[in-house]
């Protein structure tokens, strides 16, 4: 099943991370596992907030975490997973966070089609908050589909 930006297979839910870094390395690996990417992207994806602070947590309990095209992109390709327990990512008025979304574009386009088509979910508190109690992929599907 999948919706119309995201595939049943790149959804993991109610995930247990200890940090951060690692809530970005299980949504990267999806991305690995798809052969999208490679772990030089997910490492970057780490790199990011590093150099420039959260950044990538947007709007409250979600982190889009995403780097610059590079070579470690083979295909564009998105992730989502939902954490068991919310972390925080450093953020002042938008953690804790629940929903990681990864994200790799091959070019700068892909990158911008990318961030609209999640803009539609960002704005929808409602939604994020469905999505992050939810135990079944069909239902997240489901609910981006909507």
């Amino acid at each position: 099943m999948k919706s119309s930006w995201i595939d049943k297979e790149n959804i993991q839910l109610q995930v247990e991370v200890q940090s951060w870094e690692e809530a970005i390395q299980v949504a990267g690996q999806i991305l690995e596992r798809n052969h999208s990417s490679d772990a030089q992207y997910t490492h970057a994806m780490i790199q990011a907030v590093h150099e420039l602070g959260p950044y990538i947590v947007l709007v409250p309990h979600v982190a889009l975490a995403h780097a610059r095209p590079s070579q470690a992109v083979k295909k564009d390709d998105i992730s989502l997973i939902t954490l068991k327990d919310p972390i925080s990512f450093g953020h002042q008025q938008n953690d804790p966070v629940h929903l990681v979304f990864a994200f790799c574009a091959t070019g700068d386009q892909q990158h911008l089609e990318k961030l609209t088509l999640l803009a539609s979910v960002l704005e929808n508190e409602s939604l994020i908050k469905q999505i992050a109690h939810t135990t079944s992929k069909d239902e997240v599907i489901k609910l981006l589909s909507e």
